[in-house]
């Protein structure tokens, strides 16, 4: 029997370490490789617009601008909103002018003025009395001169009218030392909380007139210009907040359960590939989806992918809004059977 030449004995050797080395490439474990995900970068966005409507007087920042929380974006024309802040203050204090009085009650002077009225309305009716008598005495008399019964009748009216009149000046100087009503002071006094209701829109309707940031963020888009009118339906400017910030991706099925919430991650993109950004996955989502089209993956487009959002700190502002990113996890990838 002859031996194999020393060519065959290679490549059979040979064979021998390929088949090995890839049975074991496609059998070894895998609990180093990185996962590898795809993705764009996403922010909030804010569009601020005034609450009131007037003429825009000033636009005080660009595109492209940072700015700080409570930070003076734009104005507002204000003499309007001031004159009307104005009225409405004139306003209030008439209405207290007009609770002070109610619950101060009459003056002194005037309760006198209705005791001395009441007391002559007195005196007039027991004069008036008097006559009354003095006329029956004579009409019942004798060696008098006679009485008509029409001076009886005219002394008796008279006498009637003056207890009347009394009963009317007692009542007004009664009134006037009880002094309002409790309905009428209640009814002073929420005219005047409805004053200050008034002040205080008008007040905040100036304050409006100046259109602050909510949070630190950056301009993205200026929408007016001064002039035009604002109104709380036209925005005036688009912020993208600077934080947080995070990337858009799409895991497989296949690796949903090799990530968690909070595993760290590097993000990359193409403008600076050698300089990663820091960042931890903050969301899964928990209902699976048809891949996107504008995500690139190695797998089929219609396979079913979930949404995983990588929080990133990006101090530097490098990122911007749907910049493609890739993001990087450590990991390891499930062996293929």
């Amino acid at each position: 029997m002859r031996r194999p030449s020393p060519p065959v004995v290679v490549a059979i050797v040979v064979l021998i370490l390929i088949a090995g080395v890839g049975l074991w490439w496609w059998l070894r474990p895998r609990g180093d490789s990185p996962i590898v995900l795809h993705g764009n970068v996403d922010i909030r966005q804010i569009s601020l617009a005034f609450k009131v409507s007037e003429r825009i007087a000033e636009m005080r920042v660009e595109e492209g601008d940072h700015v700080a929380r409570g930070q003076v974006l734009a104005t507002l024309e204000s003499t309007s909103l001031g004159l009307r802040l104005a009225q409405a203050q004139a306003q209030v204090a008439v209405q207290n002018e007009v609770l002070r009085r109610l619950q101060a009650g009459n003056r002194p002077q005037e309760i006198a003025q209705a005791d001395a009225n009441m007391r002559a309305a007195e005196a007039d009716a027991r004069v008036a009395r008097q006559t009354l008598e003095r006329l029956r005495a004579i009409s019942q008399g004798t060696g008098g001169r006679a009485v008509s019964r029409e001076e009886l009748d005219q002394a008796a009216a008279n006498a009637k009218a003056a207890d009347a009149k009394v009963d009317a000046v007692r009542k007004a100087h009664e009134l006037s030392v009880a002094g309002a009503r409790e309905e009428d002071i209640a009814q002073a006094r929420a005219q005047r909380d409805a004053a200050q209701a008034e002040s205080a829109l008008a007040k905040q309707a100036l304050e409006d007139a100046q259109l602050k940031a909510p949070i630190d963020a950056v301009v993205r888009s200026r929408m007016l210009e001064p002039g035009d009118m604002a109104s709380p339906q036209r925005p005036v400017y688009a912020l993208a907040v600077i934080h947080p910030k995070w990337v858009r991706a799409y895991v497989s099925e296949a690796n949903l359960s090799r990530i968690k919430p909070g595993q760290p991650a590097r993000v990359t993109t193409d403008s600076a590939p050698d300089r990663p950004v820091d960042g931890r996955i903050g969301y899964i989502a928990s209902v699976a989806e048809f891949t996107p089209k504008n995500v690139e993956t190695e797998d089929l487009r219609t396979s079913l992918v979930y949404e995983v959002r990588v929080n990133v700190d990006d101090p530097d502002d490098r990122l911007r809004l749907g910049m493609p990113a890739t993001v990087v996890l450590p990991g390891s990838v499930a062996a293929k059977p």
